[in-house]
């Protein structure tokens, strides 16, 4: 054994586990009178947010939550939902934020799944909600929240319990815990994956950690930055920004709804200086009329994920002084692993070229151990070429624990000691990866997944449809969306406003198809659909 593993163990002193629950609690020690989080009229400083914070996780140990629980939100951008990323982990339960968009049915399986004890959940969401809760054959708790600032003047109450009060029920100098375990369990996502029923991706503390020093050193934010929220809090937890903007910081100014002239008075009112979103967001804001759209009074720094941009948007958002720059990332490894960083040589390259050079997914984040484009069988990288396509791999400490309950996907995943991405990608020579197509038949519309095969089972109901196959189309706003390729049973004629209206019965909207063809279907020799014939159509 060498000197250096001799009396030099870990000890309370030089080894403490990462979280970013850490982040929040030097804010509050450091800056405690700095505003925090600003919603509407409702302005919080280090020291309130904390103190909710902890109130709110007393109130929750109070009524029975613990280690490895689960406790659900299904909220918009407001300060609830902030708080929840610090007030839920500090009782050592586990965050699980749940898409604000979803069906019934799909709210009900992830609340079951997940084994949910508590739901928090904004008042608006009522009607699916309530449909969700009489399909679950156990009871849980609910905290309605009330918002003044959304129209609830028509949402029923929910629950029994309401979050300003439920929150004033516990006790602001409650001695929470860091985690004992930096792999403990922090938040549970849900994604679309390849099947109807979406999976549970199990993130740990010390991800969520790396993920949020990464990125304040991969996008170059300072401290005191603006950040606006109009990536869901819901989704990959925000892309890690509740955690990040603390250890900064920096102020977050929380957006309830997309709204883009909403977005350019809350850039002028607060000097945001930082945002994230969707392809479809920027879309948005290039394409506002002139009457909502003000003047920046500063660069405003973007990142872009989600769907891969075109190369247009790049040109479009400069005009209007945002600077973009593309990542990538999956809610497997915590959202952006990857960045288009920019190199200064591409300076001299005309404005079409650099345009298209933004639009490549690029090179691993500083909190990424390893990016590859792989061909899945022989786990071999292919030629720097722009030309070979293989399997986009990545490895490091954001890739999720694995999925939850779920040993057999978790195994297929994290085969060959790399997480299996299931987009197809080509490497250039410069080692920027750039995605051509996607393995899985998932559909990126808006930013959100959509299982393909979930619309296909919900086609194959209809009395008149023989078979369904569903594709990406591409799509100016939303980037992509479904199409229905429909062979139908002989005299059993339907239209396609039917089939459409049909959907919407069982389907959340952004699920439902945008377009139904009838056709014959194209097959392999088995009966299998070729789905790649389909996409050409487009």
């Amino acid at each position: 054994m060498s000197h250096y593993d001799t009396n030099l163990d870990k000890n309370n002193a030089n080894y403490v586990p990462l979280t970013p629950l850490t982040f929040l609690k030097r804010a509050k020690e450091i800056y405690p009178n700095y505003e925090a989080v600003i919603y509407e009229d409702r302005k919080y400083s280090w020291d309130q947010i904390y103190k909710r914070t902890v109130k709110f996780a007393s109130a929750l140990k109070k009524i029975g939550v613990k280690k490895g629980d689960t406790v659900s939100f299904l909220a918009f951008n407001t300060p609830e939902i902030f708080e929840g990323h610090y007030s839920v982990p500090m009782t050592g339960a586990v965050l699980n934020t749940i898409n604000i968009r979803l069906d019934a049915k799909t709210i009900a399986y992830i609340l079951d799944h997940s084994e949910a004890k508590v739901l928090v959940v904004d008042r608006q969401l009522h009607v699916e909600v309530k449909k969700a809760l009489k399909t679950l054959k156990r009871k849980i708790i609910i905290i309605d929240i009330n918002d003044k600032f959304a129209d609830q003047s028509k949402c029923e109450k929910i629950g029994e319990l309401e979050y300003e009060s439920f929150l004033n029920t516990g006790d602001e100098n409650y001695d929470w815990k860091m985690p004992e375990d930096e792999w403990q369990a922090i938040s549970l996502s849900y994604t679309s994956g390849t099947t109807g029923n979406p999976k549970g991706v199990v993130y740990h503390h010390r991800g969520s950690y790396l993920m949020s020093t990464g990125s304040a050193v991969a996008w170059n934010m300072p401290n005191r930055l603006n950040f606006l929220t109009i990536v869901p809090m819901f989704h990959c937890n925000g892309w890690g920004y509740p955690w990040t903007i603390p250890m900064l910081n920096g102020r977050t100014i929380c957006l309830r709804n997309i709204d883009v002239k909403k977005i350019f008075e809350l850039i002028d009112k607060y000097n945001v200086t930082h945002f994230g979103g969707a392809p479809i967001v920027l879309n948005m804001i290039t394409g506002a009329p002139e009457s909502d759209k003000k003047k920046l009074k500063q660069k405003v720094y973007v990142l872009t994920a989600g769907a891969p941009p075109p190369s247009i948007i790049f040109k479009k958002m400069n005009e209007l002084g945002f600077e973009v720059m593309h990542v990538y990332g999956l809610t497997e490894t915590y959202g952006h692993v990857t960045q288009c960083a920019w190199n200064d040589a591409w300076n001299e390259f005309d404005e079409e070229k650099q345009n298209e050079i933004k639009a490549r997914q690029g090179v691993r984040y500083p909190n990424t151990e390893g990016i590859a484009v792989m061909d899945p069988e022989t786990m071999k990288e292919v030629p720097k070429d722009g030309k070979t396509i293989g399997e986009i791999m990545i490895k490091g400490n954001v890739v999720m624990k694995g999925y939850f309950k779920d040993k057999d996907a978790t195994s297929k995943a994290m085969n060959g000691g790399w997480f299996h991405s299931g987009d197809l990608a080509v490497m250039h020579a410069d080692g920027y990866v750039k995605i051509q197509d996607r393995s899985k038949d998932i559909i990126i519309s808006g930013g959100e997944n959509i299982s393909s095969i979930e619309i296909e089972n919900t086609l194959a109901k209809h009395p008149s449809v023989s078979i369904a196959a569903v594709v990406a189309k591409p799509d100016e706003k939303w980037g992509e969306v479904p199409c229905a390729f429909i062979e139908m049973i002989k005299d059993k004629p339907v239209s396609e406003k039917e089939l459409i209206s049909f959907c919407k019965e069982t389907l959340a909207g952004f699920k439902v198809p945008k377009q139904v063809i009838f056709c014959d279907l194209p097959k392999t020799s088995t009966g299998k659909i070729q789905k790649f014939e389909l996409r050409k159509k487009f």
